[in-house]
């Protein structure tokens, strides 16, 4: 483990940055998305994310923003004082999916809010749907805004055959990735990038190092280098479209289980991830945590697991033996499965935060003026018409369903309590058991 444990000071490079190794992994992280500005960092897409908010604006400003954007954004929010307006994320039909903001949705909001500073989309979703980036950008810049895409599940995007383009070729300004999530990297490897017409380099490189450690982990800064070098390779792009038929064909073995499985031909040409596994198991009446359970016995982790189903995580490390003890281990879940099916009439389809993002209340505080004001705990029921001072979400994948700032409804209670009675953990709150809830006191804080 010590072996590993180099540093980029003083181990990959000089204390005095003398090789310049780091700036020339940059510059090739530049190169590969077509970006003007890239930083590698060890912090994940949560110390990204972070960093272009702050370096969206000055305290005050509004920013329009997808309501499945995750924690690190809405903390973002509060460490640059910035004023959200929270966009609405259409949900698919049939399978109670996000799939993007409306472009139309967008432009309006603009029209409403022409002091907004800038778009913030989550693109792909935790789910693998993908909305129109190309035509949110193009209304972004009609607007004068950049268009910044949380893409932290996307790394992969825009290289193998047939995928998806990432958001930076779809016209985005700014693209935040996790290294770590699909891709080959050490466990915090993530990157930031950008293209500076609509926004400013200076800001973001005040911003990326105003949350980032000073002593970076030589190793994990590496790993994301040699993910990128992967990427860059014709080699890594036929890996890619090999693990995207044989996840293809998990898919078709598990709906043939009995499962059901959405996949790319669900959602229209690039609206979907074509290694993004979700496996709902409402079809056959078991929980997704029952079946987590199952799997975690057999030694078989899954990245999610709630009341209807799981996520198991597909990355390049895995192939088609690694994917072929997964389908058999949920075959045979599938074959001793007995109780009936559930219909969305009796609790299957939209998650609690799919179903906020989808629907968000409007805010009486901005997320930073909740976060700093006067609060207190007080019991569950009771924060009902209350001010939230506390953030509260399921997790993964960490999209809240309650804000600081916002208004404690009754049905976000039902949703979180729904959601932990079936087995997920509820995430953030000072509670984690919701017997009780912190909310803003009465008569405190600002908008």
């Amino acid at each position: 483990m010590l072996d590993a444990d180099v540093p980029l000071f003083g181990g990959l490079d000089t204390v005095k940055l003398t090789s310049g190794v780091l700036a020339e992994a940059e510059s090739a992280a530049a190169d590969l998305w077509g970006a003007d500005w890239a930083r590698l960092s060890v912090g994940g897409s949560t110390h990204a994310n972070q960093a272009v908010v702050l370096a969206l604006g000055r305290p005050g400003d509004t920013v329009l923003v997808a309501r499945t954007a995750h924690r690190s954004t809405l903390l973002g929010l509060v460490l640059a004082g910035l004023r959200p307006v929270w966009l609405p994320v259409r949900l698919d039909p049939r399978w109670g999916m996000p799939v993007g903001v409306d472009p139309a949705v967008a432009a309006a909001a603009l029209d409403r809010h022409p002091e907004a500073v800038a778009v913030v989309a989550v693109e792909p979703s935790y789910l693998g749907t993908i909305g129109p980036v190309a035509e949110l950008a193009a209304v972004a810049h009609r607007a004068g805004v950049p268009l910044v895409v949380d893409q932290a599940w996307g790394a992969h995007l825009g290289w193998g055959p047939g995928f998806p383009p990432h958001a930076l070729a779809a016209g985005a300004d700014a693209l935040v990735t996790s290294a770590h999530k699909t891709l080959p990297a050490f466990s915090q490897a993530a990157l930031v990038l950008a293209r500076t017409d609509r926004l400013s380099a200076a800001r973001l490189e005040r911003a990326f190092d105003a949350g980032h450690t000073t002593s970076p982990a030589g190793a994990v800064l590496a790993s994301a280098d040699a993910s990128r070098a992967l990427l860059a390779d014709p080699a890594g792009h036929e890996l890619l479209g090999r693990l995207a038929g044989e996840v293809a064909g998990v898919r078709a073995e598990l709906r043939a289980a009995g499962y059901d499985v959405p996949g790319p031909e669900d959602f229209g040409p690039g609206g979907f991830d074509p290694l993004k596994l979700v496996v709902r198991t409402g079809g056959l009446g078991v929980s997704g945590v029952a079946v987590e359970r199952e799997l975690l016995a057999r030694g078989l982790p899954v990245e999610m697991a709630d009341r209807d189903g799981i996520v198991p995580a597909v990355g390049l490390a895995d192939d088609a033996g690694s994917l072929a003890v997964l389908v058999a281990a949920l075959r045979d879940v599938a074959r001793r499965a007995g109780a009936s099916p559930r219909t969305p009439s009796d609790g299957a389809g939209a998650t609690p935060w799919d179903q906020w993002a989808a629907e968000p209340p409007e805010a009486v505080l901005t997320p930073r003026a909740a976060f700093f004001a006067d609060h207190e705990s007080v019991p569950l029921q009771d924060a009902v018409g209350r001010v939230s001072a506390e953030v509260v979400a399921p997790y993964p994948p960490g999209v809240p369903v309650l804000v600081p700032g916002e208004p404690v409804t009754g049905a976000a209670i039902a949703a979180l309590l729904a959601a932990r009675a079936a087995g997920s953990r509820i995430a953030y709150a000072h509670d984690p058991q919701l017997a009780t809830l912190q909310v803003v006191r009465d008569g405190a804080g600002t908008r």
